[in-house]
């Protein structure tokens, strides 16, 4: 599934081509994705002007210029690819990305036609992403948004903040950092990346990081600053392209290849000679070096 670097890195090539687009109409190809559209989801988008293009998350918030913003998942295997002046985005080689890919045009469910002549292009194999027209004043309350945790981009997470959701918390690491309304966006990828840099142990219990009067240990200090550091350095990369993930402009995110941990069971520790296992925690599966992380 798309983690936070990358739909953050699908914004970021989509917002040239979107904010200020007017969208001239909404082609599409089936009735529903995930969940059926929005009533009336083609006619209420005709004609009208995208102010930005924003992410919460793991979700990407288009803007209209009626009051609604129109909310869109990539679900586990969606993407965009921009079309102009009659070219598409250039194809992806199978052998490029981990999991061999779909052909992309039988899969090709949403068109957007812009005015001038552009063309977004949603693609989704599996069908797990969905868009939907909410009204701009009940985004913060939507079932959707409303739980959300600290965004791991913004300058309100800190290990000060941190430490009441972590004090006194007996589950482990792994399944804190992975709960969406304490940090949102973060995925299985780069948690276990984020632990590793930080030396802590996906297993080790989430309270250890708080002293007994709630203040934060050195160890949460650097838990926040590895947590940071991975989306920065994912989002530079243009994020993981492992199954069917590329950014809109065809490209594929780089940063599988900088993985210390994650998927290298088996291979050595990149810190010293520890040996990276794999165990599953919550049905998934966690990737971390027992010799460095504890």
């Amino acid at each position: 599934m798309p983690e936070l670097p990358e739909v953050e890195t699908v914004r970021r090539g989509l917002a040239p081509v979107l904010e200020g687009a007017t969208i001239e109409r909404l082609e599409l190809r089936r009735g529903d994705l995930r969940f059926p559209f929005s009533p009336r989801f083609a006619g209420r988008v005709k004609g009208r002007k995208i102010t930005a293009l924003r992410r919460r998350a793991k979700y990407l918030l288009a803007d209209l210029d009626d009051g609604t913003t129109l909310l869109m998942h990539l679900g586990m295997s969606g993407s965009f690819r921009i079309e102009t002046g009659g070219k598409g985005a250039k194809p992806v080689a199978d052998d490029a990305v981990y999991y061999k890919r779909g052909k992309l045009e039988a899969h090709d469910h949403v068109v957007f036609h812009l005015k001038g002549g552009a063309r977004i292009v949603y693609n989704d194999p599996r069908r797990f992403g969905f868009m939907l027209l909410i009204p701009r004043k009940d985004l913060e309350t939507h079932p959707m948004l409303g739980a959300l945790g600290l965004e791991p981009t913004g300058n309100e997470l800190s290990a000060e903040v941190l430490a009441p959701r972590f004090a006194k918390r007996a589950a482990p690491l792994k399944a804190i950092l992975s709960d969406q309304r304490v940090i949102a966006g973060l995925g299985n990828i780069y948690v276990c990346e984020a632990l590793w840099r930080a030396k802590l142990s996906p297993t080790r219990k989430a309270g250890t990081l708080v002293k007994k009067d709630g203040a934060p240990t050195e160890r949460l200090v650097k838990l926040v600053a590895a947590v940071r550091a991975v989306i920065a350095d994912a989002v530079e990369a243009g994020g993981s392209s492992l199954r069917d993930y590329v950014q809109a402009d065809g490209e594929l995110g780089l940063f599988q290849h900088r993985f210390s941990v994650y998927d290298r069971e088996g291979k050595k520790c990149p810190r010293g000679d520890g040996t990276i296992r794999r165990i599953v925690q919550s049905g998934r599966s966690t990737f971390y070096c027992p010799a460095c992380q504890r």
